[in-house]
């Protein structure tokens, strides 16, 4: 009796401990991505799933929000343009109140997204799961902005 309540104890924590394993794993994965993109890096797209979903929540001066629905390669050539220029401006983005919560076999970060360049801090979150590889990727990412200077509603 002694042995089953042993094993049934054992296959209740396991799980628990994998867990805990994936979400240092997520939260390193999402320091990783973080630097990547703040840095400018070359292989910053590597962090995201082929068909990743890009949202960006528009918060209009009236108080209204537009949601606009961007496809990857286009977030790809509309970022790789601006480059230069988020660079010039030494543009990064910091995240506070970091939130990883289990999701299905995925897991969501929620945070406030502070731009350099402005003095408040906005709602964003992103999707992270493991691809079929087992290598994790971003499968959304979704972003509230004040400030909609290069990504246009088609």
């Amino acid at each position: 009796m002694k042995k089953l309540l042993f094993m049934f104890t054992i296959g209740m924590i396991l799980p628990l401990a994998s867990y805990a394993d994936d979400i240092e794993d997520v939260e390193n994965f999402f320091n990783e991505y973080v630097n990547a993109a703040n840095s400018y890096s070359s292989d910053y797209f590597k962090y995201y799933s082929n068909n990743a979903k890009i949202v960006r929540v528009v918060e209009k001066p009236d108080g209204t929000e537009e949601v606009v629905n961007i496809p990857l390669e286009r977030y790809k050539s509309e970022a790789k343009k601006s480059t230069k220029l988020m660079k010039l401006r030494k543009y990064k983005n910091k995240y506070f109140n970091i939130k990883i919560t289990r999701q299905g076999k995925d897991y969501k970060v929620a945070a406030m997204r502070m731009p350099s360049t402005s003095d408040y801090k906005i709602p964003a979150h992103f999707i992270i799961g493991k691809d079929t590889n087992g290598d994790w990727k971003i499968k959304e990412e979704s972003m509230n902005t004040k400030v909609q200077s290069f990504l246009k509603k088609e």
